[in-house]
């Protein structure tokens, strides 16, 4: 079977001079001959520093921008050669995910309207009949019915991220792209947005294109990862292999950059350990 998404030679450049009459002088490459598939029901993580071109591709993936050159095909279809109806098909199947939840919601709708809104446009629900849907879209990432009327000011972060999942899922998608979706998030909350990304994988097939700088996190949910540098992939492998035996010196350099849990505890125990010291000392009269 074909991979759900085969992406190849995928090229992005911006113009950064332009001579007194408009014309590019200068173009600055922010991917480079990008390649990688997704299976159905994958998780694909992408990493790099920040400006290593991994929101770019992920928007690539989708057409919300243009690459300059190179091939998407979604389910043995080519999205660059999409008319404005199929392209409006496509939308459907692939969503997106953003990093800021609130900036991806209008301020001014309540969240039966921001989530009912492509229930309308898409699957022609009206009514009471998408008010339902709503409802229990919503019940399935973790909020109240009696939240449906409230505006996105009035929610948490980590409630607004699940409202934006929520709001993906209304076209029943194949395939979403998660751009940095708990990196504004706390920790503990963060835990409970990806467990709630697996669940969703888990029941609908889902596959997932997860873009973040946080490597402990795509070790936790990728299956495989594709390590990104000034905008060309230079290692990609199952998770699990490219974190354990990395083969590129840009990887190993990334994976020696991640903070050390036992490290940190270590540390505040000793801390901890030099101050009932000091304080025993104290008690016995002989502090120097």
């Amino acid at each position: 079977m074909s991979p759900l998404l085969e992406v190849s030679d995928l090229v992005k450049t911006y113009p950064v001079k332009r001579n007194l009459l408009g014309r590019v002088r200068e173009r600055t490459t922010v991917t480079d001959h990008v390649s990688f598939t997704v299976e159905r029901g994958e998780t694909v993580g992408i990493v790099g520093e920040s400006g290593a071109g991994k929101s770019t591709v992920g928007r690539l993936a989708l057409r919300l921008i243009e690459p300059d050159s190179g091939s998407i095909v979604f389910d043995g279809r080519d999205v660059r050669g999409l008319s404005r109806a199929e392209l409006r098909e496509f939308r459907q199947r692939a969503q997106m995910i953003f990093q800021d939840p609130f900036s991806s919601l209008d301020p001014h709708m309540t969240i039966r309207e921001a989530v009912g809104e492509p229930l309308t446009i898409h699957r022609g629900l009206k009514g009471i009949e998408r008010d339902a849907a709503v409802t229990a879209l919503l019940a399935r990432v973790g909020l109240r019915a009696d939240q449906l009327d409230k505006y996105p000011r009035e929610f948490s972060g980590g409630q607004l991220q699940r409202i934006a999942i929520a709001r993906a899922l209304t076209t029943e998608p194949d395939f979403i792209v998660c751009d940095e979706p708990v990196a504004a998030l706390d920790v503990s909350i963060q835990a409970q947005v990806l467990n709630l990304l697996i669940d969703l994988q888990r029941e609908r097939g889902l596959a997932y294109v997860f873009v973040s700088h946080d490597l402990s996190l795509v070790r936790f949910l990728a299956h495989r990862v594709a390590v990104m540098r000034k905008g060309v992939i230079v290692e990609m492998g199952p998770t699990e292999q490219v974190f354990t035996d990395p083969q590129h010196a840009y990887t190993k350099t990334l994976l020696e950059a991640i903070p050390d849990p036992r490290a940190h505890f270590l540390g505040r125990r000793a801390e901890a350990d030099a101050g009932r010291a000091a304080s025993a000392m104290v008690g016995t009269g002989k502090e120097s």
